[in-house]
């Protein structure tokens, strides 16, 4: 069985396999989620009770990205790979309360995702959901320029929000990341948070290694990488200030008054443009 377009197969959802992207859901309140993914949840919350929280933070980091380059860079198209369901204050509400015509594709290979997205934008003419493998940027690539969901002739922002861990293989994913940046026109972006051990002794970095073990060799495998190897994805890009940081202090809109725990530690994230 195909898809609509009749370009990909149709593959069926395993409800007894979690998806990272309805753990994600899970994590954030969500309804779009199994009892397999439900069932992770718990571990991770058992392993690192402050994960809601952290989740939220990572929401917050995003929707601060896409305003910033919106509102101020002037972006008017956006790519965001991996994204899981376009649920409330996703890419496509931040960009187009800025700019109501602002383009936003989102790419996610889990059926349900689709499905729901699909249901979900059905009435919105500006952002669409499409089901390729992220992992193969020329294959994505390609299809978005055939259907002109993209102009890659002009800036693009680049979403790549919790999503860049799961590949594995460091030169892999520096490959992928790579391809898909090669791709863009000059004054684009790519914003990036990825999970983080600061392999310091610290509380944050034993939470990041007993979560990455919990789930080494699962569906749902992360991989904490060094902050060196983290900023090697943003090579030949200017970082905008401040940088690469921990999401809470990444332009934040005002004082803090949520305590810190280790788990605000284990993920750093950065927006840097395109020369």
């Amino acid at each position: 069985m195909r898809s609509p377009d009749g370009r990909r197969p149709i593959v069926p959802v395993d409800f007894d396999r979690p998806s990272v992207a309805r753990v994600y859901d899970a994590l954030m309140g969500g309804q779009n989620n199994y009892a397999a993914d439900r069932t992770v949840l718990s571990q991770i919350l058992e392993l690192a009770p402050e994960a809601q929280i952290m989740a939220k933070e990572v929401r917050h980091w995003l929707v601060r990205t896409v305003r910033y380059l919106t509102d101020r860079e002037g972006i008017d198209q956006f790519l965001d790979l991996g994204s899981g369901f376009p649920t409330v204050e996703n890419t496509h509400q931040v960009a187009q309360r800025y700019n109501p015509e602002a383009q936003v594709v989102y790419v996610d290979n889990d059926q349900v995702v689709q499905a729901h997205g699909r249901a979900l934008l059905a009435e919105n003419d500006f952002t669409h959901i499409e089901g390729y493998d992220l992992t193969k940027p020329v294959e994505t690539i390609d299809g978005l320029s055939r259907t002109h969901r993209l102009d890659f002739e002009r800036p693009v922002g680049l979403i790549l929000c919790a999503i860049v861990h799961h590949i594995q293989d460091l030169d892999e994913a520096r490959k992928i990341v790579r391809a898909y940046v090669d791709a863009l026109a000059p004054g684009s972006f790519v914003a990036l948070l990825h999970q983080h051990n600061p392999a310091d002794g610290s509380e944050a970095a034993d939470v990041a290694t007993s979560l990455e073990k919990r789930f080494s060799g699962t569906s749902l495998d992360t991989l904490y990488r060094t902050r060196d190897e983290i900023e090697s994805f943003f090579e030949g890009l200017e970082l905008v200030d401040p940088g690469l940081t921990y999401p809470h202090e990444w332009w934040p809109d005002g004082p803090r008054y949520t305590p810190l725990s280790p788990v605000n530690f284990t993920s750093l994230g950065g927006v840097a443009r395109k020369p």
